[in-house]
């Protein structure tokens, strides 16, 4: 059985230590994460690498916009993960699809091999591809160690039967990571109904007024972290009872 593993979207220093001092196992670090993330300024991965001990990853992706990326953004992309390797970042997330919206399995993998030795996401271009199941398997062939997936739906729980249908079909071959609106309001909703073992999420609330928004920084976003983990330890609790004592050994909250 997998223990869980927690990713935290974060786009400055402050947040990727309230991630670490909320118990996260690793760090996704990006810039402009409203219109979808793009790759964060070498300064910015420099101070979040020097900041924390626990794993960061770089999102490359060298605009917002579709995935279908030119031979120039394509250079740059390369260039940002020359950067990533040569700040410390323990791994990347990135992908590359074809102007019809299916992976581009050739790019995709030339950058998968240029990154080694990072670990690789392939991100969640994957949500925007016409067939999820052939797709998994053009990310299989990659050779990405992990999938950011909201089962291409708008959200993680609309996505939910997808991402489940997802981890059986990739079985050991790969990780899949569930994305999306991820709160603790339905962290453990989203780990039940999926099967998925890695979640990633920035934690956002919903105020009074239904804007949604990060949690604020500091404090506030290091307890959301801290509870995020103590409910997938939970959980993972409650798996191990059920798998080896027959019955729950603890209530989750919901």
């Amino acid at each position: 059985m997998k223990n869980f593993v927690f990713e935290l979207c974060a786009e400055s220093v402050e947040a990727a230590r309230a991630g670490e001092f909320g118990g996260a196992d690793r760090i996704e670090l990006c810039s402009q994460l409203a219109s979808g993330g793009v790759t964060p300024e070498p300064e910015l991965i420099a101070a979040a690498v020097e900041a924390v001990s626990i794993p960061i990853h770089i999102l490359i992706r060298p605009r917002a916009g579709n995935f279908d990326f030119s031979p120039d953004e394509f250079k740059q992309m390369q260039r940002q993960i020359e950067q990533a390797k040569s700040l410390g970042a323990a791994g990347i997330a990135v992908g590359v699809l074809l102007s019809d919206g299916r992976i581009d399995v050739e790019r995709s993998r030339e950058l998968v091999g240029q990154s080694r030795p990072m670990r690789v996401t392939f991100h969640r271009a994957f949500d925007e591809t016409p067939d999820l199941s052939e797709a998994l398997e053009a990310v299989i062939q990659t050779g990405a160690d992990c999938l950011l997936t909201s089962g291409g739906a708008d959200d993680v729980l609309a996505g939910a039967d997808a991402i489940a249908q997802l981890c059986r079909q990739a079985g050991n071959r790969l990780n899949i990571m569930a994305a999306g609106g991820l709160r603790l309001s339905n962290l453990v909703r989203v780990v039940r109904h999926t099967g998925a073992s890695y979640l990633h999420g920035s934690l956002t609330r919903r105020s009074a007024n239904g804007i949604e928004g990060p949690a604020n920084f500091g404090a506030k976003l290091e307890d959301d972290v801290r509870e995020a983990m103590r409910l997938l330890r939970n959980e993972m609790k409650l798996r191990s009872g059920l798998d080896f004592a027959g019955a729950s050994v603890e209530k989750i909250e919901r």
